[in-house]
């Protein structure tokens, strides 16, 4: 079961591998393992960001990449994965002027150990530098053949608009994909405002925090279970008597298809329009399972309807 993201020719398998946890919570023995698992499963379809993980004590950034370029130069699997990475956010490397977006673009070919990106994404908006700058930047890397597609992360839907206006009157590349949140416990800023867009312009939606940092796979059940993870903060407002609702509905369904609490998460996002591969990351070989099971598991209309109405937010 493979899908291609928006009108582009890249093939992927229904979940993309997070590599946000390369170099943090995996080391790169740990990492390798993990990606071994993934392509063993079938999968080929990888997201990082050049500033993975700048955010970790004693990281800088482009570790990450690091590792995924020696695992691919390793395994000799380069032309078998889809690679997507991101600009716009590494300490060298921040905002979307177009000298920023050609060198962090170079820095990252280098660290992946690769001739081209797959999938470029603009990390996050850069509203101090004007868009036909930006997207110049990215339609001069997909002309130079060092980018295959570009994608936008975190623009609000203005911005999208904009960056598509802009684009057509100047002929650049255009979009093909979409990365936003999107998940059971955060579905209004994608549903009423992103997916319409992505509907009206094809693009391959790719939704990050597809687990709600930890709280879709059902480890978190209370307060009492929240500890001391680096991620288990993030899953904390989600326990509520909504979000065990939630956890309670995706056991259930779930338990009529073999599947998990964290698979069965991963699927309803897959029976949403534009939905091509939800983004979810292993910090252990053992979580990889879970994950690539999706592409083995498909809702029912009745069963993803069920999980609308008891996630519905109405606050």
């Amino acid at each position: 079961m493979t899908s291609l993201i928006g009108s582009s020719d890249l093939d992927v398998f229904p979940l993309s591998l997070g590599g946000n946890v390369f170099g943090w919570t995996a080391d790169r023995d740990a990492s390798f393992d993990i990606l071994d698992a993934y392509t063993a499963a079938g999968g080929n379809f990888i997201d990082t960001a050049d500033s993975y993980s700048a955010f970790a004590p004693g990281n800088h950034g482009g570790e990450s990449e690091t590792i995924i370029g020696e695992w691919m130069a390793d395994r000799g699997v380069r032309d078998q994965i889809v690679v997507a990475t991101k600009v716009s956010r590494h300490p060298d490397f921040m905002g979307l002027a177009a000298a920023n977006i050609r060198a962090a673009a170079d820095a990252s070919l280098a660290r992946l150990q690769t001739d081209v990106i797959d999938l470029y994404f603009a990390h996050f908006d850069d509203e101090e530098t004007p868009l036909e700058e930006t997207a110049g930047a990215f339609d001069e890397l997909v002309k130079a053949g060092k980018v295959r597609y570009i994608a936008l992360s975190n623009y609000s839907p203005e911005r999208i608009d904009a960056y598509f206006e802009v684009a057509r009157a100047n002929g650049f590349a255009l979009p093909v994909a979409l990365q936003p949140h999107y998940n059971l416990v955060h579905r209004n800023d994608f549903e009423d405002t992103l997916a319409p867009i992505a509907e009206r312009e094809h693009l391959g939606v790719v939704p990050y925090y597809s687990l709600a940092s930890g709280f879709l796979t059902g480890k978190y059940r209370s307060k009492d279970d929240i500890g001391d993870s680096p991620r288990a903060s993030g899953a904390a407002k989600f326990v509520s008597t909504q979000g065990l609702a939630i956890i309670d509905a995706l056991e259930r369904i779930g338990r009529a298809h073999g599947a998990s609490i964290t698979t069965t998460a991963l699927a309803w996002l897959l029976a949403k329009p534009t939905v091509v591969a939800p983004i979810a990351s292993a910090s252990r070989v053992s979580q990889v399972a879970d994950l690539v099971a999706v592409a083995d598991v498909t809702l029912s209309s009745d069963e993803v309807a069920e999980l609308d109405a008891v996630s519905a937010w109405n606050g």
